[in-house]
């Protein structure tokens, strides 16, 4: 599971220098198929990564306690990324099997409750990212830019 989490982050590096090329305009405009912006689901990934490892299955307070309103630009996106991985990085690495099946149960405004496997929840961390990281690809094309490989070859993990 490690090994995902460092891919993802990976990318997620990958996805800011992609971005370093490109007019905060563009980075800002709003996108059809998605949650929004580019920088907004940069923002997403990393604030539901946070959340859900941190807030959730650790139970601390949030210690960032960012919105996109103050974390709108991309250095600033960059620098939430690099403070929630201060956070999130020693839990993943500290991850065993006897986590897996420990609960976590979410209450909601309305009073009703779900409750969800830290294991489950580890994998929807993983597969959250994946999945917008796909949606960035096609927006990437439709400003005439090649997106970030997904390879996860050649990334040096299984060394």
């Amino acid at each position: 599971m490690q090994k995902l989490f460092e891919y993802n982050w990976q990318v997620r590096e990958d996805w800011f220098n992609w971005c370093e090329d490109v007019p905060e305009e563009e980075l800002l405009k709003e996108r059809t198929g998605g949650i929004g912006s580019i920088l907004y689901t940069l923002f997403h990934i990393i604030d539901v990564e946070y959340s859900w490892t941190i807030l959730d299955m650790k139970g601390e307070k949030d210690k960032l306690n960012p919105s996109f309103e103050t974390c709108n630009t991309l250095e600033k996106i960059r620098e939430f990324s690099r403070q929630a991985n201060k956070e999130v990085k020693p839990f993943v690495s500290a991850w065993t099997n006897e986590m897996e099946d420990r609960i976590f149960t979410e209450t909601y405004s309305n009073g009703e409750q779900e409750s969800f496997k830290h294991g489950e929840i580890m994998r929807h961390v993983i597969a959250h990212e994946i999945h917008h990281i796909g949606q960035l690809s096609i927006w990437s094309r439709e400003i005439g830019k090649a997106p970030v490989t997904a390879n996860l070859i050649r990334r040096g993990l299984f060394d």
